[in-house]
């Protein structure tokens, strides 16, 4: 089978990796790939998804997996179908449960899916007036996409209330700001679900949770996620069917009314109140750095799954997880997330420890390649996974391979899982 990943970060390295060691797997292409995914397949410097769509015809690719946001929104999906191509992920209608928080938001509403209290408008008093009516903190979200950092969590009133001006005015997040969804915030935990689906059937994967503040402690601004583990203890069976019942399986049936069936990844986040699980928000597709730590426990080979995903099997499909943790610990750059850092060449050690060997790797996002160098060139440089029997075992692997990583103004936490271990 040959098969092509459209993405550039390390969620599609993840993929990728996986797909190396796949025996189905004959060839990888990636669209367009990153400094180190000539690892793992020959990367392909086409943009404009036609010319895509014709390159994959032209070359016998058996599947696309579409990794990034970005293009699922702007409809490669439908692209590729129409040429009579196999490809993961959701069409362009269904992909507005990421491309509109305002659209996903009142879908929640629609199908009576647990969400929390809120107000979609693009006006500033009705905003500020429901605002007044909630206890701070108080979520405010810009309702296109923004690269994960749509989200402000204001402390105050005051602090919520900039926060929906800036977006509205245009200044914070341009076009994608101009409506606003201003919500309650819920006091629990955060996780993440991810059900692959096929727009009838569906694969609830093992639940992870993300760390997506900057620093220790969960201080400091919202990124685009420094670390994750998987699977979180804080979950049981229980929570695991009331998601199933109450979330997933309503909005398949929700998508298919809208005449938008899912097909693809449904990311969930969730927020656990009270060991009840309320929906947080949609993407489309794999968390990252979550991606990162799920694909290498998947024992199930990854080809026969996003094929028979994206062929509508799903129902014929068992899928096994390998009975480990992963942890995975995301190094970013020095001045991530507020600026671009200057390219910074990356060292790896040799390593010589055969437990971290065997049990640890890399998965490369921001890096380019240059005279047989790596090189650190985004934010999100890296992750350094570590698998193991515990989740400590796998916390304490990922660290020791960050350990031997090493370019000028690396930037990492140091205590990821922390929620687990404590």
């Amino acid at each position: 089978m040959k098969v092509m990943v459209i993405g550039s970060g390390g969620r599609e390295f993840a993929i990728g990796r996986v797909l190396k060691q796949d025996p189905a797997v004959c060839e990888i292409f990636f669209a367009p790939g990153n400094g180190a995914t000539p690892m793992l397949g020959t990367n392909v410097a086409i943009k404009d998804y036609e010319e895509l769509a014709l390159f994959a015809v032209d070359n016998g690719i058996d599947l696309t997996i579409v990794g990034p946001e970005g293009p699922l929104s702007e409809g490669v999906v439908d692209v590729f179908k129409a040429k009579g191509l196999v490809i993961f992920g959701p069409s362009k209608a269904a992909a507005r449960l990421e491309g509109s928080k305002v659209y996903m938001k009142n879908f929640l509403a629609k199908y009576g899916i647990p969400t929390a209290r809120y107000i979609e408008t693009d006006h500033i008093g009705d905003a500020f007036k429901f605002i007044d009516s909630l206890t701070a903190p108080i979520v405010v979200k810009a309702d296109g996409l923004c690269a994960g950092k749509g989200v402000i969590i204001a402390m105050s009133h005051d602090e919520a209330k900039v926060a929906v001006s800036e977006m509205l005015s245009g200044k914070s997040f341009g076009d994608a700001g101009k409506r606003v969804v201003v919500e309650e915030f819920l006091d629990g935990y955060e996780l993440s679900m991810f059900a692959l689906c096929d727009g009838k059937d569906f694969i609830l994967l093992q639940a992870a949770q993300d760390h997506k503040r900057l620093l220790d402690n969960d201080e400091g601004p919202n990124t685009g996620g420094m670390g994750a583990y998987a699977p979180t203890p804080l979950v049981d069976d229980i929570i695991y069917e009331k998601v199933k019942d109450r979330i997933v399986r309503p909005t398949l049936a929700g998508m298919q009314e809208e005449g938008a069936p899912f097909e693809g990844v449904l990311f969930i986040g969730l927020m656990i109140v009270n060991g009840e699980p309320i929906t947080l928000e949609f993407n489309v597709r794999f968390g990252d750095p979550e991606c990162e730590i799920l694909m290498p426990l998947l024992k199930t080979p990854a080809s026969e799954l996003f094929y028979k995903a994206a062929t509508k099997q799903l129902n014929t499909l068992k899928v096994e997880f390998h009975d480990k943790y992963a942890v995975g610990v995301v190094m970013a750059s020095r001045d991530y997330p507020y600026s671009n850092s200057e390219p910074a060449e990356i060292i790896v050690d040799e390593i010589h420890h055969e437990e971290i060997a065997r049990n640890t790797h890399i998965a490369y996002a921001g890096v380019s390649s240059e005279d047989g160098k790596l090189y650190a060139t985004g934010g999100r440089v890296l992750v350094c996974v570590g698998i193991g029997d515990s989740i400590k075992e796998a916390r304490d692997r990922a660290y020791m391979l960050c350990g031997q990583v090493h370019y000028a103004g690396k930037k990492l936490r140091t205590d990821i899982a922390y929620q687990a271990l404590r």
